[in-house]
């Protein structure tokens, strides 16, 4: 069970010097939570972190693995009663929580941690659509009973067609570069990975050639043999007409140097 908190320090964070747009300023509190993430209907994780900082309608934690805005994460905890819009009878707090912002850190500097995420609570159940396919993303729709509610995100955009044809503004630069990529695990099985090349890329995403079996919302390490790393999430699996299997790719958190 997670330990409880016995007292709330009231804070201002860094940059708060000036007035806050958020409906409650934010409490320093390092309390310890439960994170659960289902990628796929298939891929499932369990991490034990710490809040760095937390309102009534949202907190903000590091992962040692990645997330993407738009996902929804369960989290657990001993949340104060007051900061409770639900169950304030109950020890634990379960609330589902959408990613807001995300931003990439040095697992160096934060205890293995490579992702800050901010998110905002969204209530005691998740969405149903959630169940089907859990690679869903979500956007905020308004505040309702003390939690802000989602619907699915209207701006939800495929990688690539199987055609190979390519919908996105920015453009892709045929180079073939050599990476590794590395797929996070789940809490028993060792990473999968493999050495390949890119197809195509750009600052923001990539097609890699891969052997890798890799559903959609499953979230990946990239990195060269000289020391350039991005995090990212699977768009879609495809298998052209040579019969090669590519996944295609969207960084997170950074973009890649060209």
């Amino acid at each position: 069970m997670i330990d409880d908190t016995r007292s709330v320090l009231t804070e201002k964070m860094p940059g708060e010097e000036k007035k806050s747009k958020r409906l409650r300023e934010r409490i320093s509190l390092s309390l310890p939570v439960r994170v659960t993430c289902r990628e796929t209907v298939n891929h499932e994780w369990t991490e034990v972190s710490r809040l760095v900082d937390v309102t009534p309608f949202g907190a903000r934690l590091r992962l040692k693995r990645p997330t993407e805005t738009g996902r929804l994460l369960l989290l657990t905890m001993a949340m104060p009663r007051q900061l409770r819009s639900f169950d304030h009878a109950e020890d634990q707090y379960r609330v589902w929580s959408l990613v807001r912002n995300v931003k990439k850190i040095d697992p160096k500097k934060h205890h293995g941690a490579v992702m800050e995420v901010g998110v905002a609570f969204v209530g005691k159940r998740a969405p149903e659509s959630l169940q089907k396919d859990p690679a869903t993303r979500y956007e905020i729709a308004n505040l309702q009973a003390g939690a802000w509610t989602v619907q699915e995100n209207a701006g939800e955009v495929v990688a690539e067609v199987d055609d190979g044809s390519d919908k996105r503004e920015e453009s892709r630069h045929t180079i073939p570069i050599e990476v590794m990529i590395e797929a996070f695990g789940d809490n028993r099985a060792a990473p999968e990975a493999e050495s390949t090349v890119t197809e195509n890329i750009s600052r923001n995403g990539a097609a890699v050639f891969t052997s890798l079996e890799l559903e959609r919302g499953r979230f990946v390490r990239l990195y060269t043999a000289d020391g350039v790393e991005v995090l990212a999430v699977v768009r879609k699996r495809s298998v052209r007409a040579d019969g090669i299997a590519r996944l295609h790719l969207q960084f997170l958190g950074s973009e890649w140097p060209l």
